[in-house]
């Protein structure tokens, strides 16, 4: 039989390689954070951890072994991502709008480490991304009820910020109001014209009035102030919580599908590897000469690659009568060798061509 001493010094041994092995895993795991940080990507990465776990499992050999490893190693990676949420408290995000508004919830739920600045607008919120004064910038590019959002659209395409995530965050109307107050009591409520119109069947139902505000958290905001029992405001529960209004009523909006698409855009362009199956989509903004046949010579090179387009919109061109760009979402990474190719052949077809970014899929909240 082995001495304890003995077996005592060999794990005292193992130990010390193991601490050192983790100190350099943790000094790349700071890369790791910075490049996040720089490319607008999130801590945690569920299919990325899920791919760690198996594939690091396979060199357990050992099945009753392997069935302590798991939990070793994940409670490893959590231990990175706490690191790398300590090193990136620093992130600074931009959105558009006052805290409690949706582009404020949907920066939280995307960057949850992160300081958030608070723009007027969406164009200076793109614009404090690409000066430097945040890292990131928040915005909405589609509502399911209201259609694009097309100042959104323009800064893409005429910026050099590239979306590298994509966000559906699911919207609820409540009707809220200062405290001691009842629904009953909402005479007028005060709320973002969206959100107004999704709440248009519960406004005539009760006889409220409404009126429109810049968005939804400052028409709170504005309720909040008043302390008059019979204003309200249709805005989201984070924001009654803020403000401290009581919920009045849940859910309110006519349709319970209605979500907002957020893009996060960063000034570094994420680069999926040539085989990889991150980046599996990918969007394009272009313009293409004004003659018989130039959209569909387009589409037919993306088609021939390969590529699945998801959506195609045009938006006007600023300062060109009847001329306008496209932009499209497309399924498929752009950095294999048959995006590559295709993106030669729209060149030659395209007056203006321009790769916004690629992203993974729409993570949803």
């Amino acid at each position: 039989m082995a001495d304890l001493k003995d077996l005592r010094t060999q794990i005292n041994e193992i130990d010390q390689k193991m601490a050192s092995l983790f100190e350099q895993r943790m000094a790349v795991a700071e890369q790791v954070a910075m490049a996040k940080k720089e490319n607008g990507l999130p801590i945690f990465d569920p299919k990325r951890e899920q791919e760690v776990i198996e594939k690091n499992s396979a060199f357990v050999q050992d099945p009753t072994i392997k069935e302590y490893y798991v939990p070793f190693i994940q409670e490893v990676m959590n231990e990175s991502k706490r690191y790398q949420a300590r090193l990136l408290g620093g992130m600074k995000v931009a959105y558009s709008g006052v805290p409690g508004a949706f582009a404020y919830i949907a920066a939280k739920n995307m960057y949850p480490y992160a300081q958030y600045i608070a723009c007027p607008d969406f164009d200076s919120a793109y614009k404090a991304c690409e000066t430097g004064e945040a890292d990131i910038c928040v915005l909405p590019i589609e509502n399911s009820f209201a259609g694009d959002v097309g100042l959104v659209m323009d800064l893409i395409f005429q910026g050099e910020l590239k979306v590298n995530r994509m966000y559906d965050l699911k919207l609820s109307q409540n009707l809220l109001g200062v405290k001691g107050a009842r629904k009953e009591d909402i005479k007028v409520v005060l709320s973002h014209p969206q959100a107004i119109a999704q709440s248009s069947a519960y406004l005539q139902e009760h006889g409220i009035e409404a009126l429109e505000r810049v968005n939804t958290a400052m028409a709170a905001k504005e309720v909040a102030t008043t302390n008059d029992k019979t204003m309200g405001a249709i805005a989201s529960l984070e924001t009654a919580e803020l403000y401290d209004l009581e919920v009045l009523e849940k859910g309110i909006e006519t349709s319970s599908s209605n979500s907002t698409r957020f893009a996060a855009l960063s000034r570094v362009a994420r680069t999926p590897d040539k085989k990889s199956k991150m980046g599996e989509h990918f969007i394009l903004v272009f313009t293409v000469v004004n003659e018989a046949g130039a959209l569909a010579k387009a589409l037919n090179i993306l088609g021939s690659g390969g590529f699945n387009m998801r959506n195609l919109r045009s938006r006007p061109l600023q300062g060109l009568k009847w001329s306008y760009y496209f932009f499209l979402e497309i399924e498929g990474n752009v950095n294999s060798e048959q995006g590559r190719d295709t993106l030669i052949q729209l060149r030659t077809v395209c007056d203006r061509l321009k790769l916004v970014g690629s992203y993974d899929e729409n993570e949803k909240g």
